[in-house]
């Protein structure tokens, strides 16, 4: 059987790009060179895509220093030309043709739906959610608000917005959550970006470092609370890993401890009853729905200890898959090793597309009747 052309895109022009690369590596080893041919996409954070085995090659050495993928190899666009379904050399060269496409992209201008919105107007089948899902699970305000709006429990916060008086915001964050609360741009992940403020005094500061990134700021009331993960994979019928806890070794679980510190510690499976373990398992796939999603996810929880309530934080529509991530980890304590879950995504994005290939994007009128015509003729006199 012939070998399925994976084009797999990494980087990318986001504060994730360095992310981005460890998970691609991750990514490209798990997929057998039995059944896939890879054909790497290093995205520049200038945004020019570069294909080629030097790409590949400069993948493997970013793991060692974290650098961002470097100028080198062809480069390509990929066409809204449904027709072609391949990339298109800006150069000389013939287009490299791709049966699937797996976009190993975080944060924005990758998982946000811009990328998803280039692979549909190109016909392209790809791994992970569509345009509206990955636009509202990387937008923290309206996946909140659509959490809010299925029912699903979540914390309190609000949205400070752009050009919005900096005394005024923090009036509504003093009066509306008090503090600690934690400052978040609305559109980025791996917790870039975020502070937690403990006082009025250092929200001012903490507005304008999220602003950096994102205009839009989410500001959620701090609570005292355990925190829990959930890896979801699927299409209409989306299944939950087992329940995994994460132990920050920081205040919270920020950008260094994730990946620069190392020091984090999951507890996979979580120390947790079973009740509570089905009620998170649950609301995991109530959440991957309420947003329409696909393909896979991470879906974040707060246990709070004074309560007990379990509160839906976030779900990651393109979730870290390096070597440390929560999402291939929990998946493995499962029983599905990580090239068993990139098979099965592929598949699912195969299946996704010919789904969607299937719907009428044209519509034939139906032919007036004689009686129809009669009173036409008559009313254009």
């Amino acid at each position: 059987m012939a070998r399925l052309r994976v084009g797999v895109l990494y980087g990318g022009r986001s504060g994730e790009h360095e992310v981005s690369l460890r998970s691609a590596w991750a990514v490209v080893n798990a997929l057998d060179p039995a059944r896939y041919e890879v054909v790497p996409v290093a995205i520049g954070k200038d945004g020019r895509w570069r294909t080629g085995r030097d790409t590949l090659k400069l993948l493997e050495e970013a793991q060692r220093a974290l650098a961002p993928a470097a100028e080198s190899g062809a480069e390509v666009t990929l066409a809204p030309d449904p027709t072609r379904r391949a990339l298109v050399p800006l150069g000389p060269g013939a287009p490299i043709p791709l049966d699937v496409v797996f976009p190993v992209l975080h944060g924005t201008f990758g998982e946000d739906g811009t990328v998803q919105g280039l692979l549909e107007l190109a016909g392209m089948p790809y791994v992970g959610a569509g345009v509206l899902a990955s636009a509202v699970g990387m937008d923290k305000a309206a996946m909140k608000a659509s959490f809010r709006d299925a029912g699903l429990p979540v914390c309190r916060w609000l949205v400070v917005t752009p050009g919005e008086d900096p005394a005024r915001a923090a009036a509504r964050v003093a009066d509306q959550l008090g503090f600690p609360c934690f400052v978040k741009p609305a559109n980025l992940g791996s917790s870039v970006g975020i502070a937690k403020v403990k006082a009025a005094g250092d929200l001012p500061a903490a507005l304008a470092e999220a602003a950096s990134y994102d205009p839009k700021v989410v500001v959620e009331e701090g609570i005292d609370a355990r925190e829990f993960e959930v890896a979801v994979l699927g299409n209409a019928a989306p299944e939950a890993s087992v329940v995994g806890e994460l132990l920050p070794s920081h205040e919270f679980y920020d950008y260094a401890d994730k990946y620069v510190d190392d020091g984090a510690r999951p507890v996979i499976p979580a120390p947790i009853d079973a009740a509570t373990s089905d009620r998170i398992r649950a609301l995991a796939l109530d959440a991957f729905r309420a947003i329409d999603c696909s393909g896979l996810a991470r879906v974040d929880f707060f246990l709070e200890r004074p309560t007990g309530r379990v509160l839906l934080n976030e779900i990651n529509t393109m979730p870290g898959c390096t070597p440390i991530s929560m999402y291939p980890k929990l998946w493995e304590a499962s029983g599905r090793p990580f090239p068993a879950v990139c098979d099965r995504l592929i598949a699912l994005a195969l299946e996704r597309h010919a789904e969607r290939a299937r719907r009428r994007l044209s519509f034939t009128p139906p032919a007036p009747t004689v009686s129809g015509a009669r009173r036409s003729s008559a009313g254009s006199r």
